[in-house]
């Protein structure tokens, strides 16, 4: 069930589900707040808890508003992308045949079109071509932690998210790892993943999840706090709440 709540200026979504505990999000890219309550606790109570993390909430909503964007994406050459948190300059040569996206030296990135290809068709093979460098990376990642952690997947994907740098699905071994995380330094994708590998463990972000990040992961909020100073890209958001 699914209702909103006025505290002064405040607008927020509500949600009342079969929960122990009242979970509060603000997500971007506008500092949207968005709070999950159990199904006895009173409108009284969830005012007076949203009203306790009022400070944080609006430094939440700070950060959005602060952090960085690129520009829209023209796809032309010139143009900057990244790939693992380093930058490349991007060379569109147009010839006919099959699209692809081939790294040329250190710092260069050549997408292959054929003539007249429609700025939507050229997004879809850098989108592809971020996709499969994901799934070039991941595998080798899930074997070295896995078996550390003791956790076993089903499946995992890629896919883009808005609000999320990764999901898991405790109940069907699944996590979902957002595509954002190929033009980010390698670190970050090790530390989202660790963490959705880590919510197979303990579902809430409590202290016993703080508590195993912190033995297995110990510079996982430097990597964190990489994800929130990095330019958030122009169609999607970047950011996540981990």
């Amino acid at each position: 069930m699914s209702t909103t709540l006025q505290i002064g200026p405040l607008t927020i979504e509500l949600h009342h589900k079969a929960i122990k505990h009242l979970h509060l999000d603000v997500l971007p890219p506008d500092g949207k707040v968005r709070v999950s309550a159990p199904l006895a606790m009173s409108e009284t109570a969830i005012r007076v808890a949203i009203i306790r993390r009022l400070p944080w909430i609006k430094q939440q909503q700070r950060n959005f508003i602060a952090q960085p964007r690129q520009s829209e994406r023209e796809l032309v050459s010139g143009e900057s992308h990244h790939l693992w948190g380093q930058r490349y300059r991007l060379e569109v040569i147009e010839r006919v045949g099959r699209h692809e996206v081939l790294i040329k030296g250190s710092r260069k990135l050549a997408l292959f079109v054929n003539p007249g290809t429609t700025l939507d068709n050229r997004n879809l093979v850098m989108t592809e071509w971020y996709r499969a460098q994901l799934k070039q990376r991941v595998p080798a990642l899930l074997a070295l932690w896995e078996p550390i952690l003791g956790t076993q997947l089903q499946h995992w994907g890629i896919k883009k998210m808005k609000t999320k740098w990764g999901t898991c699905n405790r109940e069907t071994s699944r996590i979902w790892l957002n595509l954002e995380l190929a033009k980010k330094p390698v670190t970050c994708l090790e530390y989202i993943l660790v963490h959705e590998l880590i919510h197979l463990l303990e579902r809430h972000h409590n202290a016993r999840f703080e508590a195993l990040m912190n033995h297995h992961l110990p510079n996982w909020r430097e990597s964190r706090a990489l994800l929130k100073d990095l330019p958030l890209g122009h169609d999607t958001w970047k950011r996540d709440s981990h």
